[in-house]
């Protein structure tokens, strides 16, 4: 029930996201005329049987949680995810740049989200800094006159809404709520004769409420400036609940939250890759799919240890098509699980499930459970296909073979005499079938060197734990595509892959003239990378490509080779001449001798395997 609900709510909340932006562009085309905008507006917004509004989307989480928006709103399990940056799938909240902002800003009430929201936007996002230092004490606040304290004290004096634009023009200058939202229309349009005649009534307004000329006009001029960027905050506000809606689902119910947010982005294997390293960070398992056990979607499965995991879904298998799979599931619920890979065959219509799904399937680890033999399964579906259509010519002219109604014992094929895929292969086809490395990575044995190397992680990058520059990465590339520069030149992008995600990488010509094979190899490679980030935006460019088990042996630290007689030095020595391989390695020989230890080191270094 509570991955049902909150698949809904999600749900719901895109499609509120969808509203917001219809309404946003019905404004924008009658900006000019603010009545007409705002019967437009009406009219998107009485469409509830196509797009809910703000207040349908909380009545619903209130109805199904059986809490108001009030009673959860001060959460403390929720304000203490979101002072971590712990903010991935969170709606409005999960850029990586906003994961910083909300580290450094600790969000400790509603009001700071709905700030956040307002103020993560080119322009307002230059006031960031200044408002969390505010809030936490280290810089003094200015509310521009005494009067405004009542009006900016929200948030600390930084005037952020367009509202709060509307309030000074009233409070200071006795404008007219009607007359403040014309104030506010010529500002946000810079009209030039409009504002000298509202420049004039703002500070005669003031100097008639006891405010200096001088220092009217230079609140006008701040006022001027925040209101050229202001956000309505009705609308950030709706927003900020959705949001924080949303993370207290991720904090509360952490498990059906991602299976839910997996299963709204099943076509989009980056965003699902980035969904399993959040699960692996919270130590959530994400089981794979398999016929027996796996939903359409994906689904919360209860171990047998008591924790709760993500199945993943069947459906997300890459070309197996979702209404095939439901055939599949709604068979297994009826007449039971699969007992092997004939009667999978046999209870499947050849016309629901071809030989592309079920190879698919078995490239995914689908059927694991059934015969644990990737490459068996996969070698076996051209002879599974015929049967299943042998089945189906014997049903449809109502004939019995001699074994009974179906495959007896002696009819069925032994499957292929054949070893399983190599790990490295297995990965590789797991990969082609989901879109990433699902049950592991291969870099993953390579973590002792990768650490020596001083290599960074995708996410750490992504996340803003790693700052612009130069940087070491690892990867395996995954797709490449090659472009003609405007200079002439050959550039390549590369989709590369760490245990952590998915992240492309420019090659400029040069570099790409001497990696070219590099690239086309599929091996584990190490890359020196410059880091330049504009925004939310990551862009990498590659200053050097290696092969990582080259790195590896370049940079292993040395080999001891312990000793306890001279004798043994002649041995060692020929095995040294006809084995060993000139490298960067440094070898030293440890001599047991009269309860002391003499280390000597060899005068040319050798290559070493990484453990």
């Amino acid at each position: 029930e509570d991955l049902e609900f909150t698949l809904s709510f999600i749900g719901l909340r895109q499609r509120f996201i969808n509203n917001q932006a219809g309404v946003g562009e019905s404004k924008k085309k009658k900006e000019e005329d603010v009545e007409e905008g705002k019967k437009e507006k009406k009219k998107i917004v009485k469409k509830k049987d196509e797009v809910p509004h703000d207040f349908e989307l909380d009545e619903y989480f209130s109805n199904i949680m059986g809490k108001k928006a009030g009673e959860i709103i001060d959460d403390k399990k929720t304000f203490d995810m979101l002072c971590k940056g712990d903010a991935a799938g969170v709606f409005q909240l999960e850029s990586s740049g906003m994961w910083d902002v909300l580290k450094k800003l600790r969000p400790d009430r509603f009001e700071d989200i709905i700030a956040v929201v307002a103020l993560y936007r080119p322009g307002p996002m230059d006031n960031i800094p200044s408002y969390i230092r505010r809030k936490h004490g280290e810089e003094d606040i200015d509310y521009l006159h005494p009067l405004l304290e009542s009006v900016l004290n929200e948030t600390y004096g930084i005037a952020i809404y367009q509202e709060q634009v509307m309030e000074i023009a009233r409070v200071l200058s006795g404008y007219s709520l009607g007359g403040a939202d014309l104030l506010r229309r010529a500002m946000g349009k810079k009209i030039r004769a409009e504002m000298e005649a509202q420049r004039k009534n703002f500070i005669d307004g003031a100097v008639e409420n006891g405010v200096h000329k001088g220092t009217a006009a230079d609140i006008f001029v701040q006022v001027e400036k925040f209101a050229g960027y202001g956000f309505n905050k009705s609308h950030a506000a709706a927003y900020a609940l959705v949001a924080y809606q949303t993370a207290y689902l991720k904090a509360n119910y952490p498990v059906e939250f991602l299976a839910a947010s997996m299963t709204l982005d099943a076509g989009n294997t980056d965003k699902l890759g980035l969904f399993r390293v959040e699960l692996e960070r919270q130590k959530i398992q994400l089981l794979p799919p398999d016929i027996q056990k796996s939903d359409i979607y994906f689904s919360v499965e209860t171990l047998d240890e008591g924790e709760t995991a993500v199945r993943y879904a069947l459906s997300a298998v890459k070309n197996v098509g979702a209404a095939a799979m439901e055939v599949l599931i709604n068979e297994r619920q009826e007449n039971g699980p699969f007992k092997d890979l004939y009667e999978f065959a046999e209870r499947l219509d050849a016309q629901v499930m071809n030989k592309r799904q079920i190879e698919n399937l078995a490239r995914a680890g689908a059927f694991d459970t059934v015969v644990p033999n990737r490459r068996q399964v996969f070698e076996a579906v051209e002879m599974l296909t015929r049967h299943t259509h042998a089945m189906q010519n014997e049903r449809e002219s109502n004939q019995v073979n001699l074994f009974g109604d179906g495959f007896g014992d002696q009819a069925k094929p032994p499957l292929p005499d054949i070893d399983d895929w190599s790990t490295e292969e297995r990965l590789h086809q797991e990969h082609d079938a989901i879109g990433f490395y699902l049950s592991a990575h291969p870099l993953e044995s390579y973590r002792q060197t990768l650490n020596r190397l001083g290599v960074v992680d995708w996410t750490d990058v992504q996340a803003g734990r790693v700052r612009g520059g130069r940087v070491t990465m690892a990867g395996i590339v995954s797709a490449r595509k090659f472009v003609n520069s405007a200079r002439g030149g050959r550039l390549a992008f590369a989709q590369m892959s760490d245990a952590s995600g998915s992240y492309e990488l420019m090659v400029f010509s040069e570099l790409l003239f001497k990696s070219r094979d590099l690239l086309e190899s599929g091996t584990p490679l190490l890359v020196s990378v410059d880091v330049q980030k504009k925004g939310d935006d990551i862009r990498l460019s590659a200053n050097s490509i290696q092969a990582l088990d080259e790195a590896a042996m370049e940079a292993v630290a040395g080999l001891k080779i312990f000793l306890r007689d001279v004798e043994a030095l002649q041995s060692l020595s020929g095995v040294m001449h006809e084995h060993g391989v000139r490298g960067r390695g440094r070898v030293s020989l440890v001599l047991d001798r009269d309860l002391r230890e003499i280390e000597m080191d060899l005068p040319q270094g050798y290559q070493i395997s990484a453990p």
